[in-house]
């Protein structure tokens, strides 16, 4: 992880600065979510499941993003995750973005314009999670289930992560989520995109 200038000493404490780049950071990656769900040709796995929650319940997709990061925050209790002001943050923000931004953008109806939104979203994805993951003050709800498990279980993070996203993906598509191509390239292209973001936040001085 790129060492920058607004990383926090602690998890619970920051700059002005750091907080605003955490804040920053956590609403363009709600925002690229959104870029992902108005495409229609969809989305990343979690918001997957978010928009079959959604569909069954009757709330917001922003509504049930916070929810279910509530419900893996609770999953931390046993795991004994050590949350942080980034944590908490993230849960907050990302799920207000999401909510704020889906009906702020058209919907495209070219088949180019939603994949330029599939694109687009991706990469504020990227810069949103290299800019809130060198604050250091936290791991995200999703991140911070992933290490847990990978520390009590012994398995290596890769298939970890792999069999949480497959998880969320299929149960979000049961419930009526919108899997497709953007579901796709997200799985191809967030990891490329992320680091992208670090390497791009790295060289920034604030």
């Amino acid at each position: 992880m790129p060492h920058t200038r607004w990383r926090a000493s602690s998890r619970w404490r920051g700059r002005p600065s750091t907080l605003a780049i955490l804040a920053g950071g956590l609403w363009l990656f709600g925002a690229g979510e959104a870029f992902l769900v108005d495409a229609g040709i969809g989305v990343s796995p979690w918001t997957v499941l978010a928009q079959g929650v959604g569909t069954r319940s009757g709330i917001g997709i922003g509504t049930a993003t916070f929810l279910i990061s509530v419900a893996v925050l609770l999953l931390w209790v046993p795991l004994r995750e050590r949350p942080g002001l980034g944590t908490l943050s993230n849960a907050v923000i990302v799920a207000l973005s999401l909510g704020v931004t889906v009906p702020l953008l058209p919907s495209p109806d070219a088949a180019l314009g939603k994949l330029a939104f599939v694109l687009l979203g991706i990469g504020l994805i990227g810069v949103g999670s290299g800019l809130y993951l060198t604050t250091a003050m936290g791991p995200g709800p999703r991140d911070g289930l992933m290490t847990g498990l990978h520390r009590h279980t012994g398995l290596p993070v890769t298939p970890v992560r792999l069999a949480i996203e497959v998880s969320v993906l299929v149960v979000g598509w049961l419930l009526g989520g919108t899997v497709g191509i953007g579901t796709v390239l997200f799985a191809l292209l967030v990891g490329p995109a992320v680091g992208y973001g670090l390497a791009l936040v790295s060289r920034t001085r604030v």
